[in-house]
């Protein structure tokens, strides 16, 4: 894990202020990298490169970035890991031997030699890892910009002002003078809907995420001539393609065959997500994907494998008690720490920084103070991202299919006849009938109307998990992305329903919100998450095996669960799943009630401007006392509310829609 940042001016102006900016810049995600740092600048182009390392592999000197190629030709900075790096080593000492006078271990000493060898497209397509990195090519005179296979490692990117900026985080673009800061109005209903902000786009305009699986291109000659002409992210890998292939080529043998395959390859990638020169952990759920990791690291040590739990109080919410049964029979060095509404209040002061943009994942805290406590005794942790996706894990998969087969039955003119009738409800003064309740009842009316008009599979489940209905409008000034444009990279291939919607989830979900979840938290104490079920390896085998091994006998993840019964005794994990998320609600209504009360307080939001402040009010008078209202809603609100109170303060924010809108409502 590191933070890289650059940027590309065309402007001649003085070295030594072009490396100030730069460092600057690194300097803005230097928790992503404490352990090293430096920078480089091309000035004869305008290309500047920072970077701010955390020594995973190779401590020493040799590993320092911005790097240089043996020939000379490409500079890196580079953030991630590539596990299969020494293979690497071995192929191109044997096929070309002039770009391996290695100087050190490092993975990006590594890649540097297979892209000198083979050039950029096949070096991605032979490396196996999580990153995001900048590599400037000297004689082509261009800047790429690459992300890994499913977006582990972000990136972002834009034209601001003239310069064009990228980073790993959004406060290294923040550090150069360019920056512009008007807010993106048009990404808040997506905020709304899904509680983040999707791929491409990001809260500040022209300010982009870099898609999972791609590159994009900055030629500097004729740079000018393209100012504010956003480069077209170019596909390297498509999960399309990797589940296209599983089709056609299906696992062939038995079911336990397809057990003692997975089984197999998980112990030969988790073995090489071990490797490191620090201390390495992982953080334990209890439920069955991390319980796996942990089973199968435990398996391939000669030591107790730190691992690492939080729990609650709150019934419903603590499987601490269960990481802890399946920590002593692992053998595992376990720690864990229960978490109060107080401790959470000490955390939420610290997301908006951590994140950059509104983030509202409830998840957040937990994940933030459980690598917290995994700091206090590692530097590389791995966890269990990805088992649900890849094997059917979410109950809300069935659900959903199930919920499809009877509304694509119906008659198209029923359906719309329906909707016609039930949006007539939400203008019947129904709140005379449910009192306080409304509010919630409006959302759930609404989302019904909503199901009655999709024609899709993909409509359905994009209207089941929104948070914030599309009627009435919450969101002041802001137009949401048609569906065309920002989903278009999420629409599957696959013709069982089930398998989809895991589809859907691992364009989309995954990478912009558990991925984002995982490695803000980690970065944010310098800590590195790896999650071995990311492993393409992994996607190719799982897109092979038939759905009938992944639900079978009644159960999800049945594949899954039967490698982990060989480690295992099943009533250790055999249970319902619990989400990693906190009790919420309880701690609005109790120790973070003050803090929410703040800021959304309808002076405030009627001068901001931003939310309707009626119906962000009944919102939140629903979670104070309604018994069951969903607390998702006001979550993300919430976090908006924080997000926009910290980039005042940082002086990140310069939209007009909110500039004075503080003094307004003091």
């Amino acid at each position: 894990m590191c933070g890289i940042a650059g940027f590309v001016d065309g402007r001649r102006f003085p070295p030594e202020e072009a490396v100030a900016i730069a460092r600057r810049m690194g300097d803005a995600v230097a928790h992503r990298g404490p352990n090293d740092g430096g920078e480089w600048f091309d000035g004869h182009v305008g290309v500047a490169l920072a970077h701010r390392r955390l020594a995973v592999i190779d401590p020493s000197p040799a590993g320092h970035q911005p790097m240089q190629s043996m020939s000379g030709r490409y500079v890196i900075t580079f953030n991630g890991e590539i596990y299969n790096h020494l293979e690497l080593r071995r192929r191109l000492e044997t096929q070309c031997p002039s770009t391996c006078s290695w100087k050190g271990r490092s993975d990006t000493e590594s890649l540097l030699a297979a892209i000198d060898c083979w050039g950029l497209e096949k070096t991605l397509q032979a490396a196996i890892g999580m990153f995001a990195f900048a590599l400037w090519d000297r004689t082509d005179r261009t800047l790429y910009l690459i992300r890994d296979r499913l977006g582990e490692k972000p990136l972002y990117y834009g034209w601001q002002n003239g310069v064009f900026l990228f980073g790993s985080e959004i406060k290294a673009l923040a550090a150069h003078p360019a920056f512009g800061g008007d807010i993106n109005l048009d990404a808040l209903p997506l905020l709304l809907r899904n509680g983040y902000i999707s791929t491409p786009w990001s809260i500040y305009k022209d300010v982009q995420k870099l898609p999972a699986g791609t590159y994009v291109k900055v030629p500097v000659g004729g740079l000018r001539e393209r100012i504010g002409e956003m480069p077209e992210p170019q596909q390297y890998w498509s999960l399309r393609t990797v589940v296209m292939a599983g089709r056609a080529q299906r696992f062939e043998g038995a079911p336990q065959d397809a057990v003692d395959a997975l089984q197999d390859l998980l112990l030969r990638v988790v073995r090489q997500q071990m490797s490191a020169d620090v201390p390495l952990g992982a953080f334990l759920s209890g439920g069955i994907d991390s319980s796996t990791i942990v089973a199968l690291m435990q398996a391939q040590s000669d030591r107790p494998v730190p691992t690492f739990t939080i729990g609650f109080d709150e019934p419903g919410y603590n499987e601490a008690e269960y990481a802890r049964a399946v920590a002593d029979h692992l053998g595992t060095e376990h720690t864990e720490m229960y978490v109060s509404g107080r401790k959470a209040l000490d955390v939420i002061p610290r997301l908006p920084a951590l994140y950059d943009e509104p983030f509202a994942n409830p998840g957040q805290i937990p994940h933030f103070l459980l690598a917290c406590l995994g700091k206090t005794r590692v530097t590389v942790a791995l966890s269990g991202n990805g088992g649900d996706e890849l094997f059917g894990g979410y109950a809300h998969y069935p659900r959903t299919a199930r919920l499809w087969r009877v509304l694509s039955r119906i008659p198209p003119p029923l359906c719309r006849l329906s909707a016609s009738a039930i949006g007539c409800l939400c203008f019947l003064g129904l709140d005379r009938v449910w009192g306080n309740r409304w509010p919630q009842a409006k959302v759930k009316v609404c989302k019904l109307r909503r199901l009655m008009e999709c024609r899709t599979l993909e409509e359905t489940y994009s209207c089941l998990s929104a948070r914030w209905p599309s009627f009435p409008p919450v969101v002041n000034g802001g137009s949401k992305p048609t569906v065309g444009e920002s989903e278009s990279a999420t629409r599957p291939t696959t013709t069982e329903a089930a398998s989809r919607l895991m589809e859907i989830d691992m364009l989309g979900l995954l990478p912009d919100n558990a991925l984002v979840k995982g490695d803000r938290a980690g970065v944010g104490v310098g800590l590195e998450e790896r999650s071995p079920f990311l492993d393409v390896r992994m996607l190719e085998l799982a897109w092979r095996l038939p759905l009938s091994v992944k639900w079978r006998n009644g159960r999800q993840k049945w594949v899954l669960r039967q490698v982990l019964s060989r480690y295992l005794p099943e009533p250790l994990f055999e249970r319902p799943k619990i989400p990693f998320a906190p009790p919420l609600t309880a701690w609005l209504r109790g120790s973070l009630r003050d803090w929410a009360e703040a800021l959304l307080d309808e002076r405030r939001l009627q001068a901001e401007g931003f939310f309707d402040p009626q119906f962000v009010r009944q919102e939140w008078r629903g979670v104070l006392g309604t018994r069951g209202h969903s607390n998702l809603r006001i979550w993300i609100v919430l976090m908006f509310q924080a997000w926009l109170d910290h980039s005042r303060q940082v002086g990140w924010t310069a939209s007009e829609h909110s500039r004075g809108a503080k003094e307004n409502y003091e």
